[in-house]
């Protein structure tokens, strides 16, 4: 639809029936909005951000939006929502509200704050949807721009599925790959480097990507002239321009309160992206944001008397609404009147999702307050009983915590009476029911989930022969692309030359290059091509070819993929697998072993540290039949070393989170993983020489750790124990040593301190010696475990230094 004089086919009346709709869905997201501020700042809700000013290029994109489709979107895209029928009234009030039910509040459960969209891909079980039925939008997150890779894999995933045959259940997810990406983002945001880094690498590929921005000249308070040079960014991008010469985006610009220009501008950009698979930016300016950035402060503060006139004048709304009477598409009693009716709608909506939201939390205050009734009957402590239970029942609308807090603190007053189990019970009850509530879906919960694959050992031919360990990962991707036609792999090096290690030689030549594909120095967006096309059902490897450089996409690792089966409560999910190759290495830019920093940076990742690569590939193997993401580190300098090759590739499976007894002993449990097992190994053979016995474990994957707890097992026999690592002190070895003193409670079997060796605090400087006196040698492993030993018989091995 654009107008009558355009769109011939459809009569005036049906023309005016449509425009009334979108005006209704128009001024009910913006009553929304208004009245969720007033929430906020009432009390019942912790922070608004909303969409008001942004209503009328939502309509306009709503309505090129078909299904299949995809939104990456920006946190004040709720008219969009509305109009696409995947949120009500209510459900934006109970994502205000921070309702923790996937029903009332299906974006996400009240794990994010309002304004965060998403719908679901899932079924209940964890299986994909026919997600070509529905309009989808992958789940928001607030990082400024963190959209933005996510959105590049998200459109590529149509290029794929246009061009690559023979991949499974492929009408689940495309319809020939004439599916559209559909991204948003606020001005400001432009300037950041993600947004660049995606447009250009869009550019690059050519894939169906729709890019919006919301232009309203501000973020949050500092105008686009401190944010973009020439403050326009369709301006300087016009070299990405299209033409002649070279293939690149369409640039359409649009002024965000023409109703009838927008609507033929998304057309228009709709037509291209989706036939041609050519990428296009719509810069929508001259919007508005009538309350300001957020319910933080007030836009008062930073813009003029001019400026805000201005923004009164032309507020979408106001503009969509005079150019309706001036068409005779309804009169201004008319649209008054229906104004009237949103607002009544939205109130009781706002009522019932207040309702809703309070209602469960209220049964539960009667329940703990009747039992503490009861309890305070016969109790020593009546009086301390019946002071909590009045102040609880004079809360009228509790929050769970503050049911929780009497609970626990009545508890600790009646610890010597009888009716302390009961009340110990109803809490623990109580906090079993809840917690899920704010903590589940971290990892996988379906059938698919790590733990469902059992390990698979590599078999061998009685003449197998010493190889290349590099032909045993190039053979088994050969078995991985034969077997899963949805599966591929890009990165820097990865297509025309099989990586830097040759670990995929040949394979560009032998499947294509869109299944095993080149990509730009641009960690963040091959991530983001990642969890884009997992989203979309395809099995992505994403290849970064250091693990220094994982630095890059780290935020994006963390920020999105590591949360978006727990923000969406499992009803998304993006099973990319991340390969990459470190440790033992020389110099400050390829030292290879910040695992502390990732650990702790990505739970909701797998993180896989195979020793060679037959455990590597066995990880691989794994991942393919498990719906979870993982980040697998080769070993960089394993890659010449021999190892002997397996008949059975492709389907060897490494479990995961299980760890390996690579060397028996008695007198001490050395812990440790990746390459430098290698050196350990070598100490263990001169330890062995002086009569001390060490035991050695490969834990083999840090997230997960040791689901088994076999390490605990050695360490009741040994009675010692010493964690080795590469990374620096308090890195990976802090995170290794409290899993195996504290969760496994391995203290209980401690004759000696459990003690850590790692690397130095700086990185290894250049040079072979760079690593020797940077990261632990085959020596101080040697003399960190006989020093361990010599305390306990010093008579035996008397001190070295």
């Amino acid at each position: 639809m654009t107008n009558p004089q355009t769109q011939k086919e459809i009569s005036f009346e049906d023309f005016k029936t449509e425009v009334l709709n979108d005006y209704k869905i128009a001024i009910t997201s913006r009553e929304c909005s208004l009245l969720g501020r007033r929430e906020v700042l009432t009390g019942k809700a912790k922070f608004g951000i909303f969409g008001d000013g942004k209503e009328v290029p939502q309509l306009a994109m709503a309505k090129a939006f078909k299904n299949g489709d995809f939104r990456s979107g920006y946190y004040r895209d709720q008219t969009f929502m509305m109009a696409i029928g995947e949120m009500n009234i209510q459900q934006f009030f109970a994502g205000l509200y921070g309702h923790t039910d996937i029903e009332h509040d299906p974006m996400s459960a009240g794990r994010q704050m309002g304004g965060h969209f998403a719908t679901h891909s899932l079924n209940e079980d964890g299986s994909w949807k026919n997600l070509t039925l529905q309009k989808n939008s992958s789940a928001d997150i607030s990082p400024t721009a963190g959209q933005m890779p996510r959105l590049l894999g998200l459109a590529q995933a149509s290029k794929i599925y246009r061009n690559v045959t023979g991949i499974h259940n492929k009408t689940n997810f495309s319809i020939n790959g004439n599916e559209i990406a559909w991204g948003t983002i606020g001005n400001a945001s432009t300037s950041e480097g993600l947004f660049f880094e995606t447009i250009n690498a869009a550019g690059v590929l050519q894939v169906p990507m729709v890019m919006s921005v919301w232009d309203d000249e501000y973020g949050i308070s500092v105008h686009a002239r401190h944010q973009t040079t020439k403050e326009n960014i369709s301006e300087i991008l016009k070299g990405f321009q299209r033409d002649e010469n070279g293939n690149g985006y369409e640039i359409i610009r649009v002024k965000g309160w023409d109703y009838p220009a927008l609507v033929d501008a998304y057309q228009k950009a709709a037509q291209i992206a989706r036939e041609e698979h050519v990428p296009v930016l719509i810069h929508v300016n001259e919007l508005t944001q009538p309350q300001g950035h957020s319910t933080s402060g007030s836009h008062e503060r930073y813009k003029n008397a001019e400026r805000l006139a201005w923004e009164s004048d032309f507020d979408c709304v106001r503009q969509m609404k005079l150019w309706m009477i001036a068409l005779n598409i309804a009169s201004p009693e008319e649209l008054d009147e229906m104004e009237n009716a949103s607002k009544k709608e939205v109130l009781d909506g706002k009522k019932a999702a207040w309702e809703a939201f309070v209602s469960p939390t209220k049964n539960e205050q009667k329940e703990l307050i009747a039992l503490l009734d009861k309890i305070a009957e016969t109790s020593d402590k009546k009086d301390f009983i019946n002071k909590h239970t009045t102040e609880l029942k004079g809360i009228k609308e509790p929050i769970r915590k503050e049911i929780l807090i009497t609970a626990r603190k009545v508890l600790r007053r009646i610890v010597n009476e009888s009716s302390r189990k009961e009340l110990a019970d109803w809490i623990v009850n109580y906090t079993e029911k809840i917690q899920p509530k704010f903590s589940s879906h971290l990892f996988s919960q379906s059938e698919e989930n790590v733990f469902s694959v059992k390990e698979v050992l590599p078999t061998y031919d009685e003449s197998a022969e010493d190889a290349d360990a590099r032909l045993i990962l190039r053979d088994n991707f050969d078995a991985i692309f034969n077997k899963y036609p949805e599966s591929l792999i890009f990165g820097e090096d990865a297509g025309n030359i099989g990586d830097v290690n040759q670990g995929l030689e040949g394979m560009q030549e032998k499947y294509g290059e869109l299944r095993v594909a080149d990509a730009g120095i641009r960690e963040a967006t091959i991530l983001g091509q990642g969890i884009g096309m997992a989203m979309r059902g395809l099995r992505p490897i994403a290849e970064i070819q250091y693990l220094d450089y994982l630095l890059y996409a780290i935020q994006i690792m963390s920020d999105d993929l590591a949360t978006l089966q727990y923000r969406t409560r499992g009803k998304q999910k993006a099973p990319l697998i991340i390969r990459t190759r470190g440790h033992r290495l020389e110099g400050i830019w390829h030292s290879g072993s910040p695992m502390g920093m990732i650990i702790n940076a990505i739970r909701g990742i797998h993180v896989l540290v195979p020793r060679n690569m037959t455990k590597a590939a066995g990880f691989y193997n794994t991942l393919l039949e498990t719906d979870e993401p993982a980040l697998v580190v080769e070993c960089l300098n394993g890659y010449r070393l021999k190892e002997k090759m397996p008949t059975n590739l492709g389907e060897f499976k490494t479990p995961i989170g299980v760890v390996e007894t690579i060397k028996e002993g008695t007198d001490i449990t050395i812990v440790s993983y990746g390459s430098t097992l290698r050196l350990i190994e070598q100490a263990a053979k001169e330890l062995q020489e002086v009569g001390i016995n060490a035991e050695i474990i490969d834990v083999q994957s840090l997230l997960p750790f040791d689901i088994n707890h076999d390490i605990v097992k050695s360490v009741a026999k040994t009675n010692r124990l010493l964690v080795i690592d590469e990374d620096v002190p308090g890195g990976a070895s802090a995170y290794i040593l409290q899993q195996i003193v504290d969760v496994q409670n391995a203290y209980k079997y401690l004759d000696s301190k459990p003690e850590t060796l790692a690397a130095k605090a700086h990185r290894p400087a250049y040079g072979t010696d760079g690593d020797y006196f940077s990261k632990p040698s085959a020596e101080d492993i040697f003399e960190k475990v006989y020093a361990i030993i010599s305390e306990a018989k010093p008579d035996k091995y008397p001190s070295l230094y």
